[in-house]
């Protein structure tokens, strides 16, 4: 073997090292600073009571249902995602002028190094749940006016009641959806809505049963929304 030849031989060896030791890191870090909150493989469980004691969405699924962009930058910089957090009632005031969030009770999500982040990004995306459980392709890219999908979410589906499509104009309940084409991956928007009990047993959002007509619609305006989250 030439020198060149033996030198590209030991720098392909160290790159693809430095690759699995950084997706073992990434796997390390889920399991030792994440598993306390989220659960990484399906739990047993699928209890309401687990569902409302539970201190962060379920991410056995993560890489059929974030975008991996949008993870390496939320964890670098985590904003908020739900107003209320993971459990409504246990974060709000009532008062005469309706529902105030108690932003004091809500524990901030830890931040991550750049590295940290790409690492545990990695990890997540190759969390893809049961077989089966979001159809690739289901999504079928159709274009949606923008006023239509708004009135769909606003009125007709009443979607606005528990989630905000523009920030500070929605429910406060659900997660935020003014970023969902940022963060999320259609398919994963067409399959939760469509049945979101196959995702969270006992989770309050209903089955609207919706056409295929309307799922693609609603889920293409979904995707139409990329505004940055407030810091």
């Amino acid at each position: 073997m030439s020198r060149i030849a033996g030198l590209i031989s030991a720098v392909a060896l160290a790159y693809f090292a430095a690759s699995a030791c950084l997706a073992a890191d990434g796997k390390a870090i889920l399991e030792r600073r994440c598993a306390q909150c989220h659960a990484l493989s399906k739990p047993a469980d699928t209890s309401l009571e687990r569902l409302r004691t539970r201190k962060g969405p379920d991410l056995y699924y993560a890489g059929v249902k974030y975008r991996r962009q949008w993870l390496v930058e939320w964890l670098e910089q985590p904003t908020r995602i739900r107003p209320a957090g993971e459990f409504y009632f246990e974060h709000i005031r009532m008062t005469p002028e309706g529902d105030v969030v108690n932003v004091e009770s809500l524990p901030p999500h830890p931040k991550l190094s750049a590295a940290d982040a790409a690492a545990v990004s990695d990890a997540l995306m190759g969390l893809k749940g049961p077989d089966g459980l979001v159809k690739k392709d289901a999504f079928k890219k159709q274009a949606v006016p923008a006023m239509i999908g708004a009135m769909m979410f606003e009125k007709l589906r009443g979607c606005a009641a528990c989630h905000m499509d523009k920030p500070g104009s929605g429910g406060l309940s659900g997660p935020e959806l003014y970023d969902a084409g940022l963060r999320l991956q259609p398919d994963y928007v067409y399959a939760y809505i469509a049945d979101p009990q196959r995702f969270d047993p006992h989770i309050w959002m209903p089955a609207l049963q919706l056409s295929e007509a309307d799922l693609q619609r609603l889920t293409g305006y979904l995707m139409s929304l990329k505004e940055t989250p407030r810091k």
